[in-house]
């Protein structure tokens, strides 16, 4: 008999390189896909641009102030360096920049007392402390130790203070004048001047695309803010000095050199003036404005991208965690304050990004803005204060997880809402939460429900609003 001829074996296809690397095809992806998902990510959080300078344009507690330019130029370099962190070692379709809640602590509660190289120490020291719990897997631990209310509780109290941020610098609330109250409606109790109708208009416009579902809403919103004002400012209807951050005009060229004065201007001392309990509430505050947030977001755009089983669980999750916990020191030793996990990822999940590869497009436009500083500089601050009112009102969508009917849920969430805004302080409104959940447990006859841990936070946050008067005592013993 005669043996039929072998057959040819198929050839071995070659995948490229990059396919291999972040695992296109494994993942049902494309390198169009990722190229559209990482674009469609940086339109959505670029605002991030104009509304972190904003944040941090006050000065430290020796009157010094960052500058516009180098704040930029830190925002964009941090924004880029840990997005590309995320997409080579991490490998999943998130996008990392300032997170608005560090950023408040920061300007509100952090530079009052310090420097702003000093402040900058204490982003890479919470940094430091998140990537010490990844690694030690303290991170879910302690995750699981605060109630799930409380979390929710926390990321609709900084909303509520982001907003108010965006409100004040806005130019719509202000501090009252010869009584009637702490704040009001403009300054005299009347909105007045063209600016702050700008920031309105801009306000609503943002609103009224997002009930469209229009994707980009909040850049859009910018845009249209500016065109705006900058036809205001070339009629004369403004005045002179009437924008909050100088005229929207394009100054010299749209195209600079990026400005990295602020690059490593960090301090780890001169602490000892504020206190060590200061000192250590201010570290845990930034690890709760920058920690609670990323766990569930990484989660939620990893099921969404259908990285994530019925559990939860999520390829290469622990190397997620680390590499944001690591955008804190990296935010801080650029000068941008720490870096978070943004949801608007999830609108590049939604154009089909299903890898890091996508987290390096992002990272590479958030590298190019270096160079493009003077554009921003057309953006009224009127205008990116509206988009921090849009930001802290989407983190008020946390109020559909709280249950309203139960008084001992209702109270420690209502607590921890008002004071953050009423108080100007995250630290507060946390703390006030934390005690009242463990009391009102313990009035239930629940003393053990809450745990070790958060007894032992209540125990912490007494001290720290009874320090005042303990300090007097321990002086006149």
């Amino acid at each position: 008999m005669t043996q039929a001829p072998a057959r040819p074996e198929a050839p071995v296809v070659q995948l490229p390189w990059y396919d291999r690397y972040f695992q296109l095809s494994h993942r049902g992806s494309t390198l169009a896909r990722e190229v559209r998902g990482g674009i469609t990510t940086f339109m959505a959080m670029s605002y991030i641009l104009l509304l972190n300078p904003l944040i941090l344009s006050g000065p430290d507690v020796r009157h010094h102030t960052l500058g516009h330019a180098p704040l930029i130029t830190a925002t964009a370099c941090a924004a880029a360096v840990s997005t590309l962190l995320m997409g080579f070692v991490g490998k999943v379709p998130l996008a990392l920049a300032a997170g608005l809640g560090v950023s408040g602590v920061l300007s509100t509660q952090v530079v009052p007392h310090m420097t702003w190289p000093q402040a900058m120490g204490m982003c890479v020291v919470y940094g430091a402390v998140i990537v010490l719990l990844v690694l030690t897997g303290l991170r879910e631990r302690v995750m699981d130790a605060i109630p799930a209310s409380l979390k929710h509780a926390i990321t609709m109290g900084i909303g509520m203070f982001i907003a108010l941020i965006g409100l004040v610098k806005g130019g719509f609330v202000h501090t009252a004048k010869g009584g009637g109250g702490p704040v009001t409606l403009g300054p005299a109790g009347e909105l007045a001047g063209w600016p702050v109708l700008v920031f309105c208009v801009t306000l609503l416009l943002v609103f009224m695309l997002q009930a469209r579902r229009v994707p980009g809403a909040i850049l859009i919103g910018i845009v249209a803010g500016t065109v705006l004002a900058v036809v205001v400012d070339a009629s004369g209807a403004a005045g002179r000095g009437a924008w909050q951050n100088g005229p929207p005009r394009l100054q010299g060229s749209a195209v600079s050199m990026p400005d990295f004065s602020l690059f490593g201007h960090v301090e780890f001392g001169g602490w000892g003036a504020v206190g060590g309990l200061t000192v250590g509430m201010i570290v845990f505050t930034l690890v709760l404005a920058g920690f609670f947030d990323a766990m569930a977001t990484i989660i939620g755009v990893g099921s969404e991208a259908q990285l994530a089983d019925a559990q939860g669980r999520m390829p290469g999750l622990s190397r997620a965690l680390l590499v944001d916990g690591a955008g804190g020191a990296i935010g801080g030793l650029a000068g941008a304050s720490g870096q978070t996990v943004y949801v608007e990822s999830a609108t590049g999940v939604g154009e089909g990004a299903r890898t890091g590869l996508s987290s390096v497009v992002t990272g590479l436009l958030f590298a190019a803005c270096l160079f493009f500083t003077p554009l921003t500089r057309i953006v009224p601050g009127e205008v990116a204060a509206a988009a921090l009112v849009v930001i802290g009102a989407m983190m008020m969508g946390s109020a559909r997880h709280i249950d309203w009917t139960d008084r001992a849920v209702v109270t420690p969430v209502f607590l921890t809402v008002v004071l953050m805004p009423f108080t100007y302080s995250i630290t507060v409104g946390v703390g006030a939460g934390v005690i009242a959940f463990t009391v009102i447990k313990a009035a239930e006859g629940k003393w053990r429900e809450p745990g070790a841990f958060m007894w032992a936070l209540s125990a912490v946050f007494t001290a720290y609003f009874a320090l005042h008067p303990i300090e007097r005592w321990l002086g006149a013993t």
